[in-house]
């Protein structure tokens, strides 16, 4: 059996073609999880901490750029804080290491919970790693070290499929047709598409499956419109994801195979307006845009899929930034709260999508703060990520030179209203479909797997 696996930016979903029906792998009562992972180990190993003669001297030098930077500025500090700080930052980093050796990844593996329940288990128990939508990191530039710590965490994440799918059908899998965009997000242009390949191809078979094949998202939606369609014809499939936005141009239906005559893509998705939704109506509760405090840092608060980024935030002072402010930063800075406070932003996003009013309790940050987001502010966040799709879409009428007859709307941001009308306004002359939001894709991968099998 051949499974066909959707590893997307912000949830992930397995099926199987089974005496020619699509069966969802069942993760935990949910056909999906959120790509998100949790490994209670790595702080769980906290009291095996020793400084060694290395890490002493590195203590010492962080210690001596904190003094450096203190009388820089100005500020008394006292040499007991400094030296604290320090040896939490090494403490993180040797942490760090130990979840990338290859000794601690079947614990790690044991322990490690997925999707929501990771993010409670993260706010319960305020230790531990989690990581959230890795996808959207395997076409930067990576160190060495954060590309394997990358390809470890995608190959956690493929093993708990692979496990999940062979205990529910009842024998081993080890091949798999996995979902891949046509642009992944990258830094580096065409080779981050390269590079996260070649990471999905490590992490598969170190996940334990001896061969993958991948297939374009969009390919793959319209294999599954095409498996419901009984007459022939043209069609744009316009699957809206979390960090990707992929189109393709086909020809399906009857009894002919369907056939993709070309894709497109962007490198942009539902993250794009979460990021800029708690930008512009959750990130001034926090003084953005009123005290000087620099706006990277917000970025770094509200970009949680982005380690890197998360970890330059929470080496932040704000103990001089004015209340309520500064109060709020550091109430951010603890374990667990920048998760939080993205999970209250796609809350909102969702809601705004169809109610005019939404308002969300912060009290994790401080008692009785909250904040009230109207429809119009959605509509603002939503703006650059609209024009970029609008431009794709007119890029893709232009080189078709034709209306089809039908355009395919997947992928879970097509929920949204104004992403629907935009896909409909850019084929005035086609009929427009909307398939299922979360399985559009991996439908169609579990069909192509079956083919290919």
């Amino acid at each position: 059996m051949r499974l066909g696996i959707d590893f997307g930016t912000s949830n992930c979903a397995a099926a199987a073609l089974v005496d020619g029906t699509v069966v969802p792998v069942d993760f935990d009562g949910a056909r999906q999880f959120r790509t998100t992972v949790w490994f209670p180990d790595v702080m769980r190993d906290a009291d095996q901490f020793e400084l060694d003669d290395a890490m002493a001297a590195q203590v010492e030098q962080l210690v001596d750029g904190f003094s450096r930077d203190a009388r820089a500025a100005g500020r008394n500090r006292t040499l007991q804080a400094m030296r604290s700080e320090a040896i939490r930052i090494v403490r993180r980093e040797w942490m760090e290491a130990r979840m990338r050796e290859p000794a601690s990844s079947t614990t790690l593996l044991q322990n490690a919970v997925y999707g929501d329940a990771a993010l409670d288990a993260y706010f319960i128990e305020e230790e531990g790693n989690l990581v959230q939508s890795p996808k959207s990191m395997l076409g930067y530039q990576l160190h060495p070290r954060a590309r394997q710590t990358i390809a470890g965490i995608a190959a956690h994440i493929l093993e708990h499929i692979r496990l999940t799918a062979s205990r529910q059908f009842g024998q081993t899998i080890r091949t798999a047709v996995l979902g891949r965009p046509v642009q992944f997000r990258s830094s580096i242009g065409d080779a981050g598409n390269e590079q996260a390949l070649s990471i999905l191809r490590e992490a598969a078979a170190a996940a334990g499956f001896d061969a993958v094949e991948f297939l374009e998202e969009p390919a793959a939606a319209a294999m599954a419109h095409h498996a419901a369609s009984h007459q022939r014809h043209d069609v744009v499939v316009v699957d809206i994801g979390g960090g990707t936005t992929d189109i393709a141009h086909a020809s399906v239906g009857g009894d002919q195979a369907p056939q993709v005559h070309r894709a497109w893509g962007v490198a942009r998705g539902g993250t794009d307006i979460d990021l800029a939704l708690s930008l512009s109506s959750y990130m001034p509760l926090f003084g953005r845009g009123i005290t000087r405090v620099p706006n990277h840092h917000y970025v770094e608060a509200a970009m949680v899929q982005d380690m890197p980024r998360q970890r330059d935030f929470r080496t932040h002072k704000y103990d001089e930034v004015p209340a309520p402010y500064g109060p709020r930063l550091e109430a951010l800075q603890e374990t667990g709260n920048t998760a939080r406070l993205y999970r209250e932003v796609e809350a909102c996003k969702i809601a705004l999508s169809s109610q005019n009013l939404h308002a969300n309790a912060l009290a994790f940050i401080e008692p009785g703060l909250e904040v009230s987001t109207d429809a119009a502010l959605l509509d603002q966040a939503a703006g650059t990520y609209l024009r970029d799709l609008n431009s794709l879409l007119a890029q893709v009428r232009a080189d078709i030179g034709h209306d089809p007859a039908v355009v395919f709307v997947t992928g879970g941001m097509s929920r949204a209203p104004y992403l629907r009308a935009a896909a409909a306004a850019a084929f005035p002359g086609a009929q427009l479909v909307t398939g299922d939001p979360s399985f559009g894709v991996v439908n169609g991968l579990a069909y192509r797997a079956a083919i290919a099998d």
